[in-house]
């Protein structure tokens, strides 16, 4: 299934979509009625959350078109891109993730299946953004919001020139009420995450509280937790020189 036509002097811009939360998240379809043009969304069958790079390698993968155009994969989010790439729509130009329900801030990065699949696009040499949704447990997401603030950061990112071998992360603030944050570029924060452990006998359950965690100024935490939407440019070999900033 080819969703270009390569007749055109100028290609055109076809988007792949996917997430770590499951083709059933709110976020996916909220991504969905944001991007316009051609796109095809291949998700995870399944919530899968927090499963970083992982591929799928030693069982196969089946892939079941739910509705038209869209696809579910017994696999996490790189499986999804792999797949969406090489099978279903190799003409794509940008993969977008997301937007997960959670924030995506930091070192987080390393442990994310949402950021994972942009990871997988800029290694591919296509174009990527990862949207997160920074989240104040236990109020829940305004996913109207989510998506105005979200078309925001797509209009001005899409546009802007992407350094090979980057992709954007961004993450939207959990706001109280309906307003215009600013958008703010800025580097991913190398702050651990707060490491907490409740034991139960031999069982130990996380318990780290995320708001809880240091925030540098500058850095996207600090950027996210005082409201604004913070972007980063991240580096699949290292982090971007200061001057790859848009300013």
């Amino acid at each position: 299934m080819v969703l270009c036509n390569m007749t055109s002097e100028r290609r055109k811009e076809v988007f792949i979509l996917t997430n770590d939360d499951g083709i059933e998240a709110e976020g996916i379809r909220v991504l969905k009625e944001i991007v316009e043009g051609e796109k095809v969304i291949v998700a995870p069958a399944m919530h899968i959350s927090g499963c970083s790079h992982q591929i799928t390698t030693r069982y196969p993968l089946t892939l079941e078109e739910v509705k038209p155009g869209e696809y579910a994969v017994n696999g996490t989010p790189v499986d999804c891109v792999r797949l969406a790439v090489s099978c279903i729509a190799p003409a794509s130009t940008w993969v977008l993730s997301g937007i997960n329900a959670g924030g995506n801030l930091g070192v987080d990065i390393y442990v994310s299946g949402t950021v994972a699949a942009v990871r997988e696009a800029a290694i591919l040499g296509l174009k990527g953004i990862a949207f997160s949704h920074l989240r104040k447990r236990p109020k829940e997401i305004d996913w109207q919001l989510a998506k105005k603030l979200a078309a925001r950061v797509l209009a001005e990112l899409l546009p802007k020139k992407l350094p090979k071998g980057c992709f954007w992360n961004v993450n939207l603030p959990h706001l109280e009420e309906d307003c215009n944050p600013e958008i703010v570029f800025c580097k991913p924060s190398i702050d651990p995450l707060p490491i907490q452990f409740k034991k139960e006998g031999n069982s130990y359950w996380y318990k780290g509280e995320y708001l809880q965690r240091k925030r540098t100024e500058e850095t996207d935490v600090d950027v996210c937790f005082s409201g604004k939407i913070a972007v980063s440019l991240i580096s699949i070999s290292n982090h971007p020189h200061p001057d790859e900033y848009p300013q």
